[in-house]
């Protein structure tokens, strides 16, 4: 069965937890006490339990991978990216406040592959459906990426791909999983960036 020729994915609320809010409403300086990356106010900035096994079996099927991120302080996702020792995981990285569907132009011009051969990740409903119009096959996740949603994506490419509706789990990757329902934020989420804002 055919795989993504690339695997993208969105960094907050997707591949990481930054204590409950975005990477940019954080507060550097940035650093790693105990195995932790902790920001300047002692908030913790962690990847999901399954991201690091997700990113070892794309790499054990030599999938490559960039990251499509509209943050308003690239310099900090991508300090965090470092501390995380995940940097070299990531072809790409497109990395900066704008619509996705200009990552997603950028991602094809430098890597010379089509959109619709690509498999992307995102916990926002507006960035699914926007890059959606490109042919690209999209999963919204909840919460964080699980080991679930990844599977259940590597299908829907494939369904995709194949047109074929009655595509098999992947045999050899994950376990196969229903699809996940949409996120909303929780009024903790959104109001954690403003109080921080305000602070």
């Amino acid at each position: 069965m055919p795989h993504p020729e690339l695997i993208v994915f969105d960094l907050d609320f997707t591949l990481w937890d930054c204590n409950g809010t975005w990477c940019d409403c954080l507060r550097p300086p940035f650093c790693v006490e105990d195995n932790d990356v902790i920001d300047g106010s002692g908030r913790w900035i962690r990847l999901y339990a399954d991201v690091a096994n997700i990113l070892d079996d794309c790499d054990a099927e030599s999938i490559p991978m960039a990251l499509a991120s509209r943050t308003e302080q690239p310099a900090w996702a991508r300090e965090l990216i470092d501390l995380l020792g995940v940097a070299h995981r990531f072809e790409i990285a497109e990395i900066y406040p704008t619509s996705k569907l200009k990552h997603f132009a950028a991602l094809q011009q430098v890597s010379g592959i089509r959109s619709d051969r690509m498999l992307f990740f995102d916990d926002e409903i507006r960035n699914i459906r926007e890059v959606s119009t490109l042919g690209t096959t999209c999963i919204h996740v909840e919460n964080g990426l699980t080991r679930d949603e990844f599977q259940h994506g590597l299908q829907q490419f494939q369904q995709h791909y194949t047109g074929n509706s009655m595509v098999q789990p992947v045999e050899g990757w994950l376990r196969s999983s229903a699809a996940s329902p949409q996120m909303q934020l929780s009024p903790r989420q959104n109001d954690a960036c403003l109080s921080i804002l305000n602070d």
